[in-house]
């Protein structure tokens, strides 16, 4: 899919943008919030292959990130959320599933506490979501954090950023590191600076509240490591876990042929 080929429209108050594509069951995918973080970035090849398989595909850059516009006043996960069901709203969907990416994640699991009209969840890799592992300590917390948010755009600081994310290096290629680079700049990187100076706040001890089916997506190799996952599956209900191995932060892209067959299965039962 090329890049700035999809469609914008009002949501909230914030000029978005988004693609539409297939026709069938409703499927939502929510990217993270790494500093190039835009449905292009971590989406294209699940939209072509769910629009095949006979699903309604939306997708959109969120609040402060790709090609959609920031909110000046506010930068936090809330106002993400906010504007991720306004965009429900918009489409007027009545029933839909939610895949998350990332703190993507964190923001489905926000919406589906809050909105009956999330069917489904399919989480994967989140480190803002899931418990902090018995030992890791706050200075292991506060090495990673600085690393992340040490990012300054350059094709060089993009590149680096995906190797560490991905352990299937075919996939990083001079597209996606230029794309990367550039949903990484100007006014993004503004927006990726605010957020880092707020504060998480973790909703783990809520998901008990779930009442929808979560499938849950973890890499053995992610830097947050598997037991992140093994923690969080721990505080949802009935939650289904996998854990792949030769597998980073991107599950969708490192193991994509085996994930989009789980989520096929996944969205297709009743």
């Amino acid at each position: 899919m090329q890049p700035g080929s999809g469609e914008y429209t009002e949501i909230d108050g914030i000029r978005t943008y988004f693609v539409l594509k297939g026709r069938g069951p409703n499927l939502v995918l929510l990217h993270g919030q790494a500093p190039g973080a835009s449905l292009h970035v971590m989406w294209d090849s699940t939209i072509d292959c769910f629009a095949d398989a006979g699903f309604s595909v939306y997708a959109f850059d969120q609040v402060g990130f790709g090609r959609t516009d920031n909110d000046p006043t506010d930068f936090t996960r809330d106002r993400r959320v906010r504007h991720a069901r306004a965009f429900l709203d918009t489409m007027a969907l009545d029933r839909c599933a939610l895949w998350g990416q990332s703190d993507g994640s964190n923001v489905a699991c926000r919406m589906a506490l809050q909105d009956s009209r999330v069917s489904r969840m399919v989480v994967m890799a989140c480190s803002t979501l899931s418990p902090r592992p018995p030992a890791e300590t706050e200075q292991d917390a506060a090495e990673v954090s600085e690393e992340r948010g040490g990012y300054s755009p350059s094709l060089e600081s993009a590149r680096a950023y995906l190797t560490r994310s991905l352990q299937r290096k075919a996939a990083i290629t001079d597209a996606l590191v230029n794309e990367f680079h550039e949903m990484s700049s100007g006014k993004n990187h503004d927006a990726f600076k605010k957020r880092r100076e707020l504060r998480n706040v973790p909703i783990y001890d809520e998901l008990h509240a779930l009442k929808v089916p979560v499938l849950m997506l973890w890499g053995r190799n992610d830097a947050g490591g598997a037991i992140r996952g093994m923690l969080l599956q721990e505080k949802i209900p009935g939650a289904e876990l996998h854990i792949f191995d030769n597998c980073g932060h991107w599950v969708q892209v490192d193991q994509a042929e085996r994930v989009n067959s789980l989520v096929r299965g996944f969205l297709a039962e009743v």
